[in-house]
């Protein structure tokens, strides 16, 4: 069982960065929500096998460890925010752009270029 669900996070990472190398922002928040998911997977996965809930009583060592699932309820909120970050953020595109692609930034390029020229310029001398 626990290999299936290694693979499962495994598979959700691959469709989740896959997603992000895209340049639609739609597929980019899809893409963060698909690579939450695998982390989360990922951490309850960490904790190990699973034992008796420490409000029943018992033996100590039997105890389920709560540190994983504190984990992945935190990294649970933490997706949640870029996730709604990311919406206002794409929403706010459409309505500049009415378009959801990620186009390259004009005055980066030019920057760039410049620096090219200040590199081959100390290069000469």
């Amino acid at each position: 069982m626990t290999v299936l669900l290694v693979v499962a996070a495994g598979v959700l990472w691959a469709c989740g960065s896959y997603l992000i190398l895209g340049r639609q922002l739609s597929r980019i928040v899809i893409g963060i929500g698909l690579l939450g998911h695998g982390v989360n997977l990922l951490i309850v996965l960490a904790g190990g096998e699973g034992g008796t809930p420490a409000f029943v009583g018992g033996d100590p060592e039997q105890f389920t460890d709560p540190l994983p699932q504190a984990f992945a309820l935190t990294a649970i909120v933490i997706t949640f925010g870029v996730i709604a970050f990311l919406l206002a953020l794409a929403y706010r595109s459409w309505l500049v752009t009415s378009d959801d692609e990620v186009e390259d930034d004009v005055e980066d390029r030019r920057i760039a270029r410049a620096a090219e020229a200040v590199a081959e310029i100390g290069a000469e001398s």
